[in-house]
């Protein structure tokens, strides 16, 4: 993780004198966030106990946007400011469905909040910036290479992603913020492209309009939507098709019987090749507690299982009251 001393290359730097707004206020709007997170969550295997990365001040009462992993089950969040301070925050909400966590300041920020963007009109080549925490030296001017749906092995599918390079090397949770100087979305992944003589590393940014349609509800209710059917597998693309990863120790899939390896063949008798489909597939069966049913092939053998699907929420721990 980065600590103080580390820089993005000045060439890659935004020049306040290139933008029409107030740069380096826009840039104040910008937190690190530290979470740490109990070992016995149901997230620490996969992510860790102790989690770093960014998130923007959106409301002026110090509501904060991040990405939702870095504060799922989180019992204790810091939020640090540009002048340094640390002040406590609250995990509000984290929507699977987006990506999206939203943190409330436990404390007065006296930041600037930044105004939400359009993120829908993007067309390639759009010039933005990604910034971390910590100033212009933390931040990058990068450009949009791509618009696309994309499917995450972790049960997770959007719409319309933004891909972005040069890549920001600390992305998680770092606004994308437009030549306007709003924000256009989150950072949440970073991403290869290419073979080993050229490789070109790209950022996956979630919209922010995925964002405007569910907030009040993520504010009012802790949720986006009804919760969805989830099996707890973490499925992949390959030439073959579709095979299992790995599946989540205590998670229905696992209880079922499914293996690391599988191979997928189909969905309640539908042949399904492709990740996005998959997961469609599963969420459109029904509610939480739906039986899917998935036949895969394990070795030369061709195995039908039952899963009995469940609400991802109800393995997680809820947020601790301050």
């Amino acid at each position: 993780m980065p600590t103080p001393e580390w820089e993005i290359p000045a060439n890659l730097q935004p020049d306040p004198s290139d933008y029409s707004f107030d740069l380096e206020r826009a840039l104040r709007s910008v937190v690190g966030l530290r979470a740490n997170v109990p070992a016995d969550a149901f997230t620490a295997g996969t992510l860790g106990t102790e989690r770093q990365g960014n998130g923007v001040i959106i409301r002026d009462d110090g509501l904060v946007l991040t990405i939702g992993y870095l504060i799922t089950e989180a019992e204790t969040i810091w939020l640090i400011t540009a002048d340094g301070r640390a002040t406590p925050g609250h995990p509000l909400a984290f929507d699977g469905a987006t990506g999206f966590g939203l943190v409330q300041a436990l404390g007065k920020l006296n930041m600037p909040s930044i105004e939400l963007g359009d993120s829908d009109r993007l067309p390639i080549g759009t010039e933005a910036i990604i910034a971390a925490a910590g100033g212009r030296e933390h931040a990058i001017e990068t450009k949009i290479v791509g618009r696309q749906e994309f499917a995450g092995y972790w049960e997770y599918l959007i719409d319309n992603a933004i891909f972005a390079a040069p890549a920001h090397p600390f992305w998680s949770g770092s606004p994308m913020i437009s030549r306007e100087g709003k924000l256009l979305g989150t950072g949440s992944l970073i991403l290869q492209q290419g073979d080993g003589k050229k490789r070109t590393d790209m950022n996956m940014v979630v919209p922010i309009s995925l964002l405007r349609p569910v907030l009040e509800n993520l504010l009012t209710t802790g949720r986006a939507s009804p919760p969805r059917p989830w099996l707890g597998m973490y499925a992949m693309e390959g030439e073959g098709g579709l095979a299992v990863g790995g599946v989540s120790e205590t998670g229905p899939a696992a209880q079922a019987g499914l293996q690391a390896g599988d191979r997928i063949v189909s969905i309640d008798e539908e042949e399904i090749t492709e990740l996005a489909a998959l997961w469609r597939k599963v969420w459109s069966s029904g509610p939480p507690g739906t039986t899917v049913v998935l036949r895969v092939q394990r070795d030369n053998e061709t195995l039908t299982l039952r899963i009995k699907s469940a609400d991802r929420t109800s393995f997680l721990r809820g947020p601790r009251l301050h």
